[in-house]
């Protein structure tokens, strides 16, 4: 961060100042614009643009891991059809949103946000960001909205790879993927087997001379169809719409359920799926037959079965085994396999956070989210006038971000019905007598942070926010003020 050259005298006085000007902040601008015109708010965005993840990764193939009706605004049509899209069309759907209804002028870039402070003698947040430029600017809000997403921007999850520290070639990774990388002819060895590196190695066979994917262990993958434009043949562009986003609402739901209570059903069907597009002879159980249950770690689609079908390609290889160490131009593996390379690609996950390093204190008390009780999947026991957005570990994450945005407003209308200025999380004994986790998912990039998250309590609005379906019913017409401790 550049050092600090001048201080605003002045705070900007704002009802609502919400950070990051991704999915989960411009969703959140749109209700709030929408919901509660009356309402006075901006967005601080740290980066240049807005988008997110989605400006973020830039790395060849990047493309969403759940279908687009769901990732897509409940306010805002998609304009194409196909059901997995590209990072490229998912950023020019983003910055279409923005334009048609005029949320830009709420955005403020190059505004990085270093702590903030609640009063309770004040009654709002006192807000510090540094622009790019140096500059420190002070705002106080009587709510703070952290749409800063679940992982670290400028880091990466650092998996231990013996000896990587010998090698010559260069090392990349898809979350900071250098522009001018070239990588024509070159001997690439992709370590991973989540959704980056299943979305890479199909973009990266054209132009690498060789590809060899190297996985610890299987991951499941289904192949979907990516294409559905024949709905719109038969029916209106609004009915099409409307069956898309009940549709992958429900249905992801569904099928978690499905891995739940039928695993061994469901590995079979994924099998069955996959060897349609291997090659003959291809060993699935070997490669794609993972040690745990659906859904217990994240699946990863495979649109029109391209990851698969790669391994038809000759300079395309899949290696299942731990790497035992890295030399000056190959790795060694722990089955006695070698793998020459001139480029290792690590796509072994992101580094879990909360909160976008903002330093929050209450009453200039450090807040901790470390096992702290999560309210209504959207508030800290004990923090006032503060919203995090989370969305799903199994499901879009829009969803989740829409149904936080709406409790937002509901609370913003009640509040100002009420005459009151706060609304404080108050975990109740029965809620308290257990805790449940946030993200229900064994990936080791999870488990290493699982003791730094916060967690769900047992009973009312503590418990966990999971079944899409009825917490979208939930977010807009249950009850969203037990738990709360409301102050005038």
């Amino acid at each position: 961060m550049a050092q600090s050259k001048t201080a605003s005298i002045e705070a900007e006085v704002l009802d609502v100042l919400i950070v990051g000007a991704g999915i989960s902040g411009i969703n959140c601008a749109y209700r709030l614009q929408t919901e509660t015109p009356n309402v006075n708010f901006a967005i601080l965005e740290g980066r240049d643009e807005i988008g997110g993840t989605w400006d973020l990764y830039r790395y060849p193939g990047v493309r969403n891991d759940s279908y687009i009706y769901s990732i897509a605004f409940e306010w805002h049509p998609l304009p194409f059809h196909n059901p997995i899209a590209t990072g490229e069309q998912i950023m020019d759907y983003i910055k279409d949103a923005v334009s048609t209804y005029h949320l830009d002028k709420y955005i403020r870039f190059r505004h990085n946000v270093s702590s903030a402070n609640w009063s309770s003698k004040t009654q709002d947040w006192n807000i510090t960001a540094v622009t790019k430029d140096g500059v420190t600017k002070n705002f106080r809000a009587r709510w703070l909205i952290l749409g800063t997403g679940y992982f670290d921007y400028s880091d990466v999850f650092h998996s231990q790879i013996p000896g990587i520290e010998n090698f010559k070639g260069k090392i990349v990774h898809p979350q900071f993927w250098p522009a001018d990388l070239d990588y024509e002819n070159k001997k690439i060895a992709l370590i991973g087997s989540g959704a980056s590196a299943i979305s890479l190695l199909p973009a990266l066979t054209d132009k690498a001379g060789e590809v060899t994917m190297i996985q610890r262990s299987p991951t499941y993958i289904t192949p979907t169809p990516n294409d559905s434009a024949w709905l719109h043949r038969y029916f209106p562009r609004p009915v099409v719409d409307l069956y898309r986003r009940i549709r992958y609402l429900i249905s992801p739901y569904l099928i978690v359920l499905l891995c739940q209570y039928f695993p061994d059903f469901v590995r079979e069907v994924f099998r069955k799926d996959a060897t349609k597009h291997l090659p003959q002879g291809f060993d699935h159980d070997k490669h794609f037959k993972p040690r745990y249950n659906p859904w217990e770690q994240r699946i990863c689609v495979d649109p029109d079965g391209v990851f698969f079908k790669s391994f038809n390609l000759p300079n395309v290889h899949l290696i299942t085994s731990e790497i035992d160490t890295v030399t000056e131009n190959e790795l060694k593996l722990k089955d006695g396999q070698t793998v020459e390379a001139d480029i290792i690609v690590k796509a072994t996950g992101l580094k879990m956070m909360m909160g976008g390093k903002i330093d929050i204190r209450v009453d200039h008390e450090p807040i901790s989210w470390r096992k702290r009780y999560v309210w209504n999947g959207s508030m800290l026991d004990g923090v006032p006038n503060l919203m995090f957005v989370f969305g799903y570990s199994n499901h879009a994450w829009t969803i989740g971000a829409d149904n936080t945005a709406m409790v937002l407003t509901r609370l913003l209308k009640y509040m100002d019905k009420k005459s009151v200025k706060s609304a404080t999380p108050k975990i109740s004994e029965d809620a308290a007598t257990g805790t449940q986790r946030l993200w229900k998912l064994d990936a080791t990039y999870v488990l290493a942070v699982e003791d730094e998250l916060p967690v769900y309590g047992m009973a009312g609005n503590w418990r966990p926010r999971n079944r899409p379906p009825i917490d979208y019913v939930h977010s807009r017409w249950g009850n969203f003020t037990d738990g709360l401790e409301f102050s005038a």
